[in-house]
């Protein structure tokens, strides 16, 4: 087997369900010289299920710079890295920018692959169908912190992608219900790609409950997709009314119709409900 090129590999790893690594991916931390891993404890495993033997160095958030220098060292000897996280894409609200820009200012080559993540995973099974997204990553810990950050978003028409533990889910869903009001729709996608993943759609005014519910649909990683910003009136009225048409001629009754545009444009559901009655007449 004959050893990768010189470069520094961003090697993408499964979510959960280890079925998600890509051959190439298999491939090349089998070629690679060293896997620099946020958590050695965490990818050794993995490294071993797939009989990859190559040298391991750390590179978590404590040590960027000095990782960064150390991988540059190894292609500087004309050896290749490959860098990983615990799980999903290095350098999304994990650990590896500051590495990949450092080793490429060292004039070294970066060598992306695609693969797992988590936010893109979420926002493919929302339902959520506004043309644009913004992915957040993680708010700020503490409520004022978080409720200022939500208000600079609350009137984008994207939708929005946020990561959260599971310690801080609840008050999470309870300043979004604050800032955003209760009729735009939540997202809550939990252990994604592993045994009790759950994805679970709600008006943000239900999600609080929904969660106080069942302690297990408060454990596990999530992702949190909620609905962009209504239209302005006249924006929405034609939108809605250009969904609702579509839908009610795919067949569906008055009340999905309604539902779902309301969901997909932000318009008002009883106002959406009122319009299909009479495009349905």
């Amino acid at each position: 087997m004959t050893e990768e090129s010189p470069a520094l590999y961003v090697v993408p790893t499964p979510l959960g369900n280890l079925s998600d690594m890509s051959p190439r991916a298999i491939e090349t931390l089998r070629r690679a010289a060293w896997v620099a891993c946020e958590d050695t404890r965490r990818s050794a495993p993995l490294l071993r299920r797939f009989g990859i033997t190559a040298r391991l160095l750390a590179a978590h958030e404590h040590n960027e710079e000095t990782a960064a220098r150390q991988i540059a060292a190894r292609l500087d000897a004309g050896e290749s890295v490959a860098l990983v996280c615990d799980a999903g894409t290095p350098a999304i609200s994990d650990p590896g920018a500051r590495i990949v820009a450092r080793v490429r200012a060292a004039g070294h080559r970066i060598v992306p692959l695609p693969g797992p993540c988590a936010a893109v995973t979420a926002l493919s099974a929302s339902g959520l169908a506004e043309p644009h997204f913004l992915f957040y990553g993680f708010l700020p810990a503490k409520v004022r912190q978080r409720e200022d950050a939500l208000r600079e978003l609350a009137r984008l028409p994207h939708a929005l992608v946020f990561y959260e533990a599971p310690h801080r889910i609840e008050e999470t869903a309870a300043s979004l219900l604050a800032v955003f009001g209760p009729d735009r729709t939540l997202v809550l996608a939990r252990e994604l790609t592993k045994l009790f993943e759950t994805i679970h759609a709600c008006p943000l005014a239900e999600a609080p409950a929904w969660l106080a519910a069942d302690a297990d649909r408060r454990r596990g990683e999530f992702v949190l997709v909620v609905s962009g910003a209504p239209l302005s009136t006249g924006e929405s009225d034609g939108e809605g009314e250009r969904v609702l048409r579509l839908l009610l001629d795919e067949g569906l009754t008055v009340k999905q119709a309604a539902r779902l545009a309301h969901a997909i444009t932000g318009t008002a559901r009883k106002a959406m409900y009122e319009k299909a009655l009479q495009l349905r007449e």
